[in-house]
């Protein structure tokens, strides 16, 4: 070992030399060096996983309220916006002007994908041990052609029968709905709702099909319908309550909010989909997300940090007889520093790549949240089943956040072994 400093040492203030140095000591205890590659491993795969989980989280979020909630611009008139919880249908849009003409228009302005008219409104059922449900009126054919309304298998959602057509006196309801009814294909459903003139309307639309949106306050709650028949309905004429329109781009959603807005001018309320409540809270709450990645790297630094301690202690003979043979402070305290970045580094990698592989497994396999909560998210928009995130850049930003806070809480312990004197280490 000392033949071997002598010859290094010749070399000294090169920093390859320091280097080759510092990683031959990390294995100089075997054992304690697996342990430290371990934990920050630990902290590394942890942090990758629920940057991804978090990820795949924000993403289903944000894809459940473009397709059910807002769209990338949602319109509706200042009135409704004022009860929105309610969904009254005595305030359509553009003060009841056509909901063909004002598609047709909207569809004009560049960008525009699509711009679908919807209408929700609430139904008491009669004969049936679900009393309440959502009746969603849209039009069908636009609408498959545009969205994908379950979102874990990336279809139209429908596993029995079919969507009613247009115009007719016909119905989907949702599985857990047909469960909890206990209705089936060709069953009637006996209903009541209020029309925009304020007066019942009873109606036994006729199921044709049976949906799973894997989203389950629609699949629990709604009864589609098609658009035209529930305006006749609710006598609302060509009208609509809300307009849903899709960008081809959807950085181009708040440039089309403006531009829908002043072609409608006033009384009406448009946002585009940034501005949903979810969607706004999941991104305020990112930073708190990183803090706590923070702590726990910290944390899984204590050991690298405890390690460096020992190793100092251990060896302090050894950093008396490299301070006697030339050393300098700063080169002492760099092979110490870099034997914790060389920990920091490997179990950083080790970590990047387990956090790589589960996360890949897990954007193939999507995970069933109602297994987690046992169906408790039903108010969050969010799909029944999650794909965690696999993105090279999160797995970079693991990594490079593991080796950072690892190495950044050793260098206080690294400073520690400039302050040994050579000659009181070479007495002990």
């Amino acid at each position: 070992m000392e033949n071997v400093m002598d010859k290094e040492l010749r070399g000294q203030g090169d920093f390859l030399t320091l280097s080759t140095i510092a990683y031959r000591n990390i294995w100089r205890n075997g054992r304690r060096t697996i342990l430290c590659i371990i934990a920050v491993a630990v902290a590394v795969f942890f942090n990758i996983f629920m940057q991804a989980w978090i990820s795949g989280m924000i993403e289903g979020i944000e894809e459940a309220v473009r397709t059910y909630e807002t769209g990338h611009v949602n319109v509706v008139s200042n009135l409704f916006e004022e009860e929105r919880e309610y969904y009254p249908v005595q305030y359509p849009i553009a003060d009841g002007k056509s909901a063909t003409e004002l598609s047709a228009e909207i569809e004009a302005l560049p960008g525009v994908k699509a711009a679908l008219p919807r209408i929700t409104t609430y139904a008491s059922l009669f004969d049936s041990t679900v009393k309440h449900a959502l009746l969603w009126g849209i039009d069908i054919q636009r609408e498959r052609a545009v969205n994908v309304f379950n979102l874990t298998d990336r279809d139209d959602g429908l596993i029995e029968g079919r969507f009613p057509r247009a115009g007719s006196n016909e119905c989907a309801v949702g599985l857990e709905f047909a469960r909890k009814a206990g209705v089936k294909i060709g069953d009637p459903i006996p209903l009541k709702t209020v029309s925009a003139q304020f007066s019942d309307k009873y109606w036994r639309p006729v199921i044709t099909g049976i949906f799973a949106f894997d989203y389950r306050k629609f699949d629990e709650e709604v009864i589609l319908v098609p658009i035209d028949r529930l305006q006749r309905i609710l006598v609302l004429g060509e009208a609509t309550q809300q307009m849903f329109i899709y960008a081809e781009n959807a950085d181009d959603a708040l440039r089309l909010r403006d531009e829908v807005a002043k072609m409608l001018g006033p009384g009406q309320t448009v946002r585009e989909w940034g501005d949903n409540y979810w969607v706004a809270y999941m991104r305020q709450t990112s930073f708190l997300y990183v803090i706590v990645f923070l702590v726990f790297q910290i944390v899984a630094s204590f050991l690298i940090i405890n390690t460096v301690l020992m190793i100092i202690h251990e060896r302090i003979k050894e950093i008396g007889m490299m301070g006697a043979l030339g050393m300098t402070r700063r080169e002492i305290v760099t092979v110490f520093f870099l034997e914790a970045v060389f920990l920091s580094v490997l179990g950083s990698a080790v970590g990047m790549f387990f956090g790589g592989l589960v996360t890949w497994i897990g954007s193939l396999f999507p995970l069933d949240m109602d297994t987690f909560t046992g169906g408790g998210m039903k108010e969050f928009p969010v799909s029944g089943t999650i794909f965690i995130t696999f993105s090279p850049k999160i797995l970079m930003e693991g990594f490079v956040f593991g080796i950072l806070v690892s190495s950044l809480c050793t260098l206080i312990p690294s400073l520690k072994s400039a302050f040994i004197e050579p000659v009181e280490a070479l007495r002990r």
